[in-house]
């Protein structure tokens, strides 16, 4: 087969970017932690029930904190561009 003189060539990434879906340490509190903090606002509005309410917006707030805490402390997905891989959980 004759070589095509104008084909376009194709270049190839040097690496694939990191992939672990968001299965991270910082992730699961996160996750675990809104999902709680949603279960007692529902609870409160079934009671009717202002603080406790308020609370499970609390509970929320503090678990998206805590999740950013432990994404900045290592173990979330890394940021693009910053090199930086996540450290291991044991298991």
């Amino acid at each position: 087969m004759a070589e095509n003189p104008n084909a376009e060539i194709a270049y190839l990434p040097e690496a694939a970017p990191f992939h672990n879906e968001g299965k991270t340490v910082a992730s699961w509190v996160a996750m675990a932690g809104v999902t709680l903090g949603a279960v007692v606002a529902a609870v409160a509005v079934a009671l009717a029930s202002l603080w406790l309410f308020v609370a499970g917006f609390g509970v929320i707030a503090l678990a998206l904190v805590v999740g950013l805490v432990l994404r900045n402390m290592g173990y979330g997905q890394p940021t693009p561009g910053t090199g930086k891989t996540p450290k291991k959980s044991r298991s």
